[in-house]
C-alpha cells in the first residue's frame, strides 16, 4: 500500500492566515503577534505600547494564555478592546484561534491589533495568524544562548525588544553574544534594547511600530 505523506501540516493553517490577512488588509489594520518566553515582558510592553499610542491609533489586544484572564484583565483596565483566548493546554496561538477572536472586535473601530502569543519560544514562530509582522523579546534573565538554541523565533521576527536592561548589572548576561548570535540568524533584525519597567530605549520601539501603523492606515 502505497503511504500519502503530508509534506506541509501547516496548509491548513496558512490558507485560514491568508484569509486573515486579507481581512485585516480590507479593513486596514496593522496587526503584530508579539511573542516571548513566560515572564519576559510582553504584558507590560503591551500596556507601555498602549500608553505612547493610544492617543493617534485605536489599539484592540488578543491575548493568548493557556488559562485564566490576567493578562486581558490588565489590557481591558486601560479602557482597551481585549479579547482573551486560552488555549487549554496549546502552547500557541494558531490562525483559527485568532480568526475566533476577531469575532469579539470591532475590527471598523481599530487600526493596531496586537496579538499577545501563549509564552512559547518554539511554537509561536512556526504558525502564521495574518500578522504584518512577528515581534519577539527576549529579556536578559533568561540568558544570551537563547537565539542559538531557538533559531527560528529569532529568524522569523521583524523585531527584537532585549528587555529588562535594567537588570544587566546584577546578572551574568552577555549581551554582545546574545545580540551577534541574533543578528546572525537574522542580519535584517531590528533591535530595541529596552526596559519596561523604567521606560528606558522605548521611544525608539514607539517610533518604529508608529511609523508602520501610519503606512496601512494612511494617516
Amino acid at each position: 500500500m502505497k503511504i500519502q505523506v503530508v509534506k506541509n501540516i501547516l496548509d491548513a493553517n496558512d490558507r485560514i492566515a491568508d484569509e486573515n490577512r486579507s481581512l485585516f488588509n480590507q479593513k486596514k489594520i496593522f496587526v503584530m503577534n508579539l511573542m516571548s518566553s513566560p515572564g519576559a515582558g510582553k504584558t507590560s510592553l503591551v500596556e507601555r505600547t498602549i500608553e505612547a499610542l493610544r492617543d493617534r491609533y485605536r489599539i484592540a489586544v488578543i491575548e493568548g494564555d493557556i488559562q485564566d484572564t490576567c493578562d486581558a484583565d490588565r489590557v481591558a483596565a486601560l479602557g482597551i478592546p481585549a479579547v482573551q483566548i486560552n488555549t487549554g493546554g496549546g502552547c500557541h496561538l494558531d490562525a483559527n484561534m485568532v480568526r475566533e477572536g476577531m469575532s469579539g472586535l470591532d475590527l471598523d473601530a481599530i487600526d493596531l491589533l496586537i496579538v499577545e502569543n501563549v509564552g512559547n519560544l518554539v511554537c509561536p514562530a512556526e504558525f502564521r495568524v495574518g500578522e504584518d509582522v512577528k515581534i519577539m523579546i527576549l529579556s536578559t534573565p533568561e540568558g544570551a544562548d537563547k537565539p542559538s538554541k531557538y533559531p527560528l523565533i529569532f529568524q522569523n521576527s521583524a523585531v527584537m525588544l532585549l528587555n529588562k536592561i535594567d537588570l544587566m548589572p546584577h546578572l551574568d548576561f552577555d549581551r554582545d553574544k546574545a545580540l551577534r548570535d541574533a543578528r546572525a540568524l537574522n542580519p535584517d533584525l531590528t533591535i530595541f534594547e529596552v526596559s519596561c519597567r523604567t521606560g528606558a530605549g522605548l521611544d525608539g520601539w514607539f517610533g518604529w511600530l508608529s511609523e508602520r501603523v501610519a503606512r496601512v492606515v494612511g494617516v
